[in-house]
């Protein structure tokens, strides 16, 4: 499931976009959900409340208010792996996004074979970003968390919680699950702490220290985490 945002003050290029980019998937197989905002304020007000859930936004560059640039700014220091593409009537404009990681531009009238290049490289961009992420879905959506902000997962029976440096997110599985998608950067600690290696500041006996937090090791876990913390610190 492709998740994209389409963010222009103009309804006539929402709808134009919102078509193509919905048939081009089509063609290719790919499900994609589309969410489309009028202006800066509300594209960055919704993903205040939903953090994570759009891989891609086509970004219009000249909008009232909150200009595109401005917005793809907050967006970027919000998340680094956030595919954005900016829609300008101006190539004048291109250059600029540069500044901000832009995948790429689209020249108003957007054109099929424009649209259909950008996906395309969304797409390999993504797959390529899939071994740097965590994914996970709970009622509010989908995630796709960079490993490298997470601190540790918690569990609490069948729910675990992804603490971040910014969020908590908090989904339905086993941590024994987790720690096998999350890889050989995470330590077990504790039948209910998985942590980041290289995210802990320091190992005081029987607890190490993410964040200003203490996390409990258990006997059961300790030789282990003790012995991977050590090399990963060392590194």
């Amino acid at each position: 499931m492709l998740r994209i945002g389409i963010c222009d003050d103009a309804a006539e290029v929402r709808q134009q976009l919102h078509a193509m980019v919905e048939r081009l998937l089509a063609k290719r197989a790919v499900e994609c959900q589309i969410y489309a905002f009028s202006s800066g304020e509300g594209l960055l007000g919704w993903m205040d409340k939903h953090a994570g859930e759009l891989d891609l936004v086509f970004l219009d560059i000249e909008m009232g208010g909150i200009n595109g640039m401005d917005t793809a700014r907050r967006l970027r220091a919000d998340s680094g792996i956030l595919q954005i593409v900016f829609v300008t009537g101006y190539a004048d404009y291109v250059f600029d996004g540069y500044t901000v990681g832009a995948l790429g531009y689209v020249l108003k009238p957007p054109q099929q074979a424009q649209i259909e290049d950008i996906l395309i490289r969304a797409m390999a961009a993504l797959f390529q970003q899939s071994e740097q992420v965590f994914v996970c879905k709970n009622s509010d959506g989908m995630y796709r968390i960079p490993k490298n902000t997470i601190r540790y997962f918690c569990s609490d029976r069948r729910q675990v919680t992804c603490v971040t440096d910014t969020r908590r997110v908090t989904f339905y599985a086993r941590l024994d699950d987790v720690e096998q998608m999350v890889g050989a950067a995470f330590v077990r600690i504790h039948q209910r702490y998985l942590v980041r290696a290289a995210a802990v500041e320091r190992m005081d006996c029987g607890a190490v220290v993410i964040g200003g937090e203490q996390l409990p090791v258990s006997r059961a876990h300790q030789s282990a985490a003790m012995a991977a913390l050590a090399r990963a610190i060392l590194d």
